[in-house]
């Protein structure tokens, strides 16, 4: 769970609660409630990840498919395509 991991990364650097949310830009509270029921949004998690400088685990979250060849491109799976919806 993300919320045990950001908590164990905090424990390491060895930095209370309100260090932390002090040093994150956000409320004691709200690290507190992520802490203990894993809810928080995404700016508070990016927030607390540069906060405790591990900002690198966000590179491979999005990374784009590498591929070796034009035959690899071309016979990778395609999106679902979107249709416009039907008129009345």
């Amino acid at each position: 769970m993300l919320a045990g991991r950001i908590k164990a990364a905090r424990l390491a650097a060895d930095l209370t609660q309100e260090a932390l949310a002090e040093r994150a830009g956000v409320s004691y509270g709200t690290l507190k409630r992520f802490e203990t029921k894993g809810a928080a949004s995404l700016e508070v998690v990016v927030r607390l990840a540069f906060a405790l400088r591990l900002e690198g685990g966000f590179e491979g979250l999005f990374a784009m498919p590498k591929f070796a060849s034009m035959d690899e491109v071309v016979s990778a799976p395609t999106t679902h395509h979107r249709r416009r919806g039907r008129g009345k």
